[in-house]
């Protein structure tokens, strides 16, 4: 069969040379006997059709029959038993019969027409004889064209959207004829045939087995072009036994049976389908109705790939190289907790492997229970970095994944009509998306939600929203589960009680850990049998000269070099600047050998350095790189963090010197981690930042031990000896500590959400927080119910809530809470409650006299209140800078409340009488810094002007444009603030991206920065639908130093984001089209019949 043709026609012809005569083929002899033969293709093919034979041949069956009453069903079995056929695709102008189509007395319908009265005169007690005759012929027929559904392998499609199924119709794969015996019959014999299993099927009685496969698997599309034919068996059989009972002159004669039969195959359209492919989605169906039933059911009796289908697995050994989980991971994800679906903490050691069961329970979540993913992050990178990764799993399991992290993502989130989301989100983020979904009533189609670094509730103002944000999962939705996992925790009945959660743990490492201490230039093993703590190791043999000693007190350079360059090294320093001091003096001390290993490779990274930063490169990096040394902290930009990860994890790098933030990050294991003193800043080290510092020693699958060595003086020695062996810190909530970022906040969203609106109903809610659950640990002075007064009292008294009272009897009365409008913008908008009426007075005292020439002004507007107040101008750079502005931009400053005269004498050192609010000043100055940074779009210039860090430039960026986007959607609250939503959109974005306009659609694509942005366009790759279709083999030639696993995340991202893109538009065209539900006249009937 031609395989392009989306409609053909097969035509049965009978051929006259060598075709046996009917008497042959009705021969009366006692026994019935049928045979088949091999297919035997014709060599010659038409050139104008590009037509292909086949031929059947089958040697004559003698049957003895005396009535024919089943002959039209016979008859329909007629090619397979005894008429030689061939399938043909014909035009729609063809004669669809060839010789055969006279009806003349010498045709062969002719012939059978005579025959036919033949039998029909033959004795009666024949009948007993022809019925059996012709049922051992067709329970013959029915058992050897059953259909044998083959195994097919575990890599199945998963085809979701409907786009993928029409593919799927029009997909023809060939199929042995010997593996298929109804491969040449024609379409409607096909039906026939399935028409007449399942009669039989029906009169025999089908097993329970072979209903409940068919009524748990959803039917495919080509299930359902057979379904359409199996309607009916029942009447078959009906029609059937009338026919046997009806008199001879009643019945239509064979030839009619005939030509009818005839006619109809030639017209028949044949469904053209794959049955590979209908195989493997009927499978995969399959797997995934095991799943659902497994988990609703909670039995022992899991899918293939835990409730997955077996795509997943393969999958996680193509994408990651997980060809089996650990033991520990098998027992956490078969927990009869897991299965229930109940609420689950778990802790393990860092690098043991905790995301991938996450991961799983995601997917499961996905796409068993076809419900959305909350995922809880703490920090930007190692959002952008799990997106990257799992953007490659959306496309081929069929679900999206959003990116809710910076100023991207959308409140509330689009509504899906298919596929469901998958929400990676920071701490922020994440409450934000949690608000929106309770305040549009869909916080029940979050199904799970997944805290990565459980233990980060307990730290600051993040932790308090992190807190807030679980309490309203676990108050609004009970069907919603909670997975948490951290690799410190120590109060975990406190976390168990708030989060209503079961608890598992393990002590597995997937590679030994060792740790040491060292004191001068002897190395002790921690060891908790000993009676100290510790037992001596070895001494260092490493020859030190006078001036090495000097540069090096501490012998940091013998302990790397143990370890460096054929294996990778860590070493924590307390400072920023003191990573940098001890790359160098690492560099200065090592042998020129060390120069020779991978230095092509180190060539290549920095001129990729180079190429992101505008040609200019960090004067450190560039002594220490050709050594394979490296410092890692937050001074960096975005794009050299990049870089140097990437070259650190493919070992062209084997030594970085970082802060304890590397801990926390992304995930860079080593074979040695050092700690170059116990100390983060000034602070001393504690048990649990050691923890998570330790813990990147040992990489699973290259190293088979890990090593950790902290560097000690002896004054030190015995806060040590306690650090390493005391428990873990407890967590506590600070949700009170944090006032306007934590109690506050959440009272205010809990009544603009409706979710407790009166004290009871707040009172009750605090109960169960975090908080709730630790107050008689955390509350000494003042009572949970008395800090729940103060705080409703103190944002009743700025505005943000109105208070009805009212009575009831005579001695009870119930406070009622509104919120205002400028309460509802402020909680929108999630800005911190201690700025948010200085911010209504900055934007509607803009409204004033807002100066649009340049970006200035805005800029102003949407400048962080919180880093303004940490910053230590320059004044000298304050007063050029402000001397280069143009006139209006220098009116900008004066509407502010800055004086180019103040500027001026706090430059001179002059004394200020005028009091001015430093805030304003500070802000300004930041302002100004942004202000250039948008003109230059170049980090380093802006760096140089003003004498700051590029990290903490960029900083300041990112933080102005997640500031703006919050500014935006309080404004969006306010009407008075109309003019400002247009505006903010805009330069939200231009904060976000900080490029030229052509290179942000690139950068919307996750992990695509500028540097890589600007190779991406300059070889051609200019939109989003170009990255999407772009062939990753064809990137890793175009663009220079970029890595094949990079290339497929960058394409899988860009993918997903188109899709989501094109998800939301169809979703948009459908809701215009879609008929309201107030409409008018189905208000009105509804009403009628109500």
């Amino acid at each position: 069969m031609d395989e392009g043709g989306s409609r053909i026609r097969r035509r049965v012809s009978v051929r006259k040379r060598n075709r046996p005569s009917l008497e042959s083929v009705f021969a009366a002899s006692p026994a019935t006997e049928l045979k088949h033969r091999d297919e035997e293709k014709e060599d010659e093919e038409m050139v104008a059709g590009s037509r292909r034979r086949k031929t059947v041949d089958v040697q004559p069956v003698e049957v003895q029959l005396h009535h024919l009453s089943d002959w039209p069903e016979f008859l329909v079995l007629f090619p397979t038993f005894g008429v030689m056929i061939h399938t043909q695709i014909i035009d729609s102008e063809e004669d669809m019969f060839g010789d055969y189509d006279s009806f003349a007395e010498n045709s062969f319908l002719a012939q059978v027409d005579d025959l036919e009265q033949k039998y029909l005169q033959l004795p009666e007690h024949m009948n007993y004889a022809t019925d059996h005759a012709t049922e051992d012929l067709c329970s013959e027929s029915d058992k050897q064209n059953t259909l044998n559904v083959t195994a097919v392998g575990d890599c199945t499609a998963l085809n979701i959207d409907d786009h993928t199924k029409n593919e799927s119709r029009h997909e023809d794969v060939s199929v042995e004829p010997e593996a298929d015996i109804l491969y040449d019959v024609p379409s409607s014999q096909v039906l026939f045939f399935e028409n007449l299993h399942n009669s039989s099927s029906d009169l025999g009685g089908p097993s329970t087995e072979e209903k409940d496969w068919n009524s748990s698997c959803p039917k495919t599309v080509n299930e359902e072009l057979l379904v359409n034919s199996r309607e009916q068996p029942q009447q078959t059989v009906e029609s059937s036994s009338k026919i046997r009972t009806s008199s001879d002159a009643n019945r239509k004669s064979l030839k009619d049976h005939l030509k009818s039969t005839m006619t109809g195959n030639a017209k028949a359209q044949t469904p053209i389908f794959s049955r590979t492919k209908q195989l493997k989605e009927t499978l995969l169906s399959e797997e995934i109705n095991v799943a659902k039933k497994t988990i609703e059911s909670s039995s022992d009796d899991l899918g293939p790939f835990y409730s997955l289908p077996s795509k997943v697995r393969d999958l996680y050994v193509q994408f990651k190289g997980i060809e089996k989980l650990y033991e520990w991971q098998h027992t956490c994800l078969t927990l009869k907790s897991v299965q229930e679906r109940k609420n689950l903490i778990y802790s393990l050691p860092t690098s043991g492997g905790k995301t991938l069961v996450a991961e799983i329970l995601m997917l499961q979540e996905l796409l068993c229970r076809r419900r959305d993913v909350l995922m809880i992050l703490p920090y930007v990178a190692i959002v952008q970095e799990k997106i990257s990764g799992l953007s490659s799993f959306g496309i081929e399991l069929g679900f999206f994944v959003e990116e809710y992290a910076g100023s991207k993502g959308k409140f509330p989130p689009i509504k899906r009509r298919e596929k469901k989301s998958l929400y990676i989100a920071t701490i922020e983020k994440g409450h934000s998306l949690v608000n929106s979904l309770i305040e549009t009533g869909r916080i029940s189609s979050l199904g799970l939600v997944v805290v990565d670094e459980l233990h980060m509730i307990g730290e600051g103002t993040r932790g308090a929203i992190l807190e807030m944000t679980l309490a309203k999962i676990l108050y609004t939705s009970k069907t919603t589960q909670i997975i948490g996992m951290s690799a410190t925790l120590n109060n975990v009945e406190d976390l168990q009680k708030f989060l209503q959660a079961e608890y598992y743990t393990s002590q597995f490492r997937p590679v030994e850990l060792k740790e040491y201490l060292k004191i001068n230039d002897t190395i002790y093993e921690v060891d908790s049998r000993a009676e100290n703590g510790m037992t001596f190791s070895r001494l260092l043999n490493y020859k030190y000269s006078d001036t090495l000693k000097k540069m090096d007190p501490d012998h940091l350079v013998a302990l790397v070099t143990e370890v460096i360059p054929n294996y990778s090294c860590l070493v924590f320093c307390p400072t920023k600047k003191n990573c940098e001091n001890v790359a160098e003096m690492i560099c200065k001390s090592l042998s020129k050998e060390y120069l020779k290993h991978k230095e092509k490779e180190k060539q290549e990274v920095i001129m990729n350095l180079k190429n992101v930063s505008g040609g200019n490169l960090c004067r450190v990096l560039k002594r220490t790189i050709p050594f394979g040394v490296a410092y890692h902290h937050s001074g960096l930009t975005s794009d050299e963090r990049k870089l140097l990860e990437e070259a650190y994890s493919t070992g062209v790098l084997c030594l970085f010197t970082c802060t304890s933030t590397l801990a926390a990050g992304v995930n860079l294991p080593a074979r040695r981690v050092i700690l170059r003193a116990p100390y983060v800043a000034k602070e001393f080290l504690k048990r649990n930042q050691y923890k998570q510092m330790i813990g990147r020693a040992g990489r699973a699958g290259i190293d088979s031990v890990g090593e950790s060595i902290l560097i000690l003086q002896e004054k030190d020695k015995q806060q040590v000896l306690e650090l390493i062996s005391k428990p873990l810190e407890n967590c506590y909530s600070h949700l009170v500590q944090e006032f306007t970022k934590g109690i506050q906040t959440l009272f205010l969203s809990l009544i603009g959400l409706k979710i407790a609106t009166n004290l009871d109903d707040i009172y009750h809610f605090m109960s169960g927080t975090f908080f709730g659950v630790q107050q008689k640990v955390l509350l000494k002075e003042k009572s949970l119910w008395e800090i729940t007064m103060e705080s409703l009292r103190y944002l009743t008294e700025k505005g943000l809530l109105r208070k009805d009272t009212m009575y009831g009897s005579e001695e009870e009365f119930q406070n009622n809470f509104h919120i205002t409008k400028l309460g509802r913008a402020s909680f929108k908008g999630t800005i911190d409650l201690a700025y948010c009426d200085i911010l209504y007075r900055d934007l509607k005292k803009g409204l004033e006299g807002l100066v649009l020439e340049s970006l200035l002004h805005l800029i102003y507007l949407t400048t962080p209140y919180d880093m303004a107040s940490q910053c230590d101008p320059d004044w000298m750079i304050y007063f050029r800078q402000f001397n280069q502005l143009s006139p209006a931009e220098q009116n900008v400053a004066a509407l502010v409340g800055v004086s180019e005269n103040y500027i001026g004498k706090k430059a001179s050192g002059q004394a200020i009488r005028k009091k001015v609010d430093k805030n304003i000043v500070n802000r300004l100055y930041l302002s100004f810094i942004l202000y250039t940074l948008l003109k230059e779009t170049n980090i380093w210039s802006v760096s140089e002007k003003f004498n700051m860090p590029r990290g903490y430039i960029q900083s300041l960026l990112s933080a102005a444009a997640a500031f703006s986007s919050c500014v935006l959607h309080f404004c969006e609250e306010l009407e008075e603030f109309w003019v400002y939503r247009a505006l903010l959109g805009e330069l939200t974005k231009k904060l976000t991206y900080c490029v030229k306009a052509e290179l942000i659609p690139l950068m919307e694509v996750t992990g695509v920065l500028e540097g890589r942005a600007r190779q991406l366009y300059n070889a051609g790759y200019k939109s989003l639908t170009h990255l999407a279709n772009a062939n990753p083999e064809v990137l890793i030639r175009t663009i220079d130093h970029l890595s094949r696993r990079q290339a497929k995340q960058i394409v899988s991202s860009a993918k997903m984001l188109l899709h989501e893109k094109a998800e939301a538009l169809q979703e948009e065209v459908e809701e215009l089209l879609r008929l309201p539900s107030d409409f008018p006249g189905i208000v009105a009937s509804s009403t009628e019949k109500a």
